[in-house]
């Protein structure tokens, strides 16, 4: 007799189900960044009270009409949530300074930090993200100087991994953000301070988008890279540090 065929697939126990709740602790939180973006010196020296930081940016732009080109908008930032000090532009910069074309978490209406657990994962997300812009964008031949930046984050995250088979499929996919884009509104709106996920650009790495400032610590600089697009694809990149490329 021949084997019954397979059933239906079973549905989510729970389709509304949040991801749980874990605690991330990474000592080398990777962020890489287009070099063109330097630190902005006055969240670097800022100090005192943030809510009149307003205040302080309309006195520097008295002396510097372009400040606020670098500061992005301070106002989408809750004074309780904005950081200052060493490493704090590259916070900050992920949240005054958004995408209107959204990314995995955000519908562009509201920033997040995204950081990776190592470096060959930021390198698999940002090339992906690099190669898709230099296409759409009909770009030839170019090399592009970047930034790894690298910092440490000990908090609660929401885990993506932690999801119903057919639910954390949707949240993942590849290209289509319309499932996570839903999920990173609703968990940010309820105060969540961001989402860890396996990365779907490197098998083995894992992701973090912190939806709060104060969510991740300052990173530092790392080092400089360069990717050297081919007009096809990143097909190597450079190493400052010790004056090598790297084919990929």
């Amino acid at each position: 007799m021949p084997p019954a065929p397979p059933g239906p697939e079973a549905p989510d126990p729970d389709p509304e189900a949040e991801p749980a709740l874990v605690r991330v602790r990474w000592d080398h939180a990777t962020r890489i960044i287009a070099s063109r973006y330097p630190p902005i010196d006055l969240f670097e020296r800022v100090d005192g009270d943030p809510a009149v930081w307003e205040a302080l940016i309309a006195a520097e732009m008295l002396t510097n009409p372009r400040i606020r080109d670098g500061l992005g908008e301070i106002a989408l930032v809750a004074p309780e949530e904005r950081v200052a000090g060493p490493g704090a532009t590259y916070v900050m910069a992920s949240f005054t300074h958004l995408n209107p074309k959204g990314s995995r978490f955000s519908d562009g209406s509201y920033g997040v930090y995204y950081a990776a657990i190592d470096f060959p994962t930021a390198r698999a997300e940002t090339i992906y993200h690099f190669e898709r812009f230099a296409r759409d964008s009909g770009d030839a031949v170019r090399d592009t100087d970047m930034r790894v930046v690298v910092g440490k984050v000990d908090e609660r995250f929401h885990d993506i991994a932690s999801l119903p088979g057919p639910r954390r499929t949707a949240v993942l996919a590849p290209d289509d953000y319309t499932s996570s884009q839903a999920l990173g509104r609703r968990l940010r709106e309820a105060g969540s301070n961001g989402v860890v996920w396996p990365s779907v650009r490197h098998a083995a790495g894992t992701c973090l988008g912190a939806f709060r400032p104060k969510a991740v610590q300052p990173p530092v600089q790392e080092r400089h890279i360069r990717y050297h697009y081919d007009g096809r694809r990143v097909s190597a990149w450079f190493d400052y540090a010790t004056s090598a490329w790297h084919a990929l």
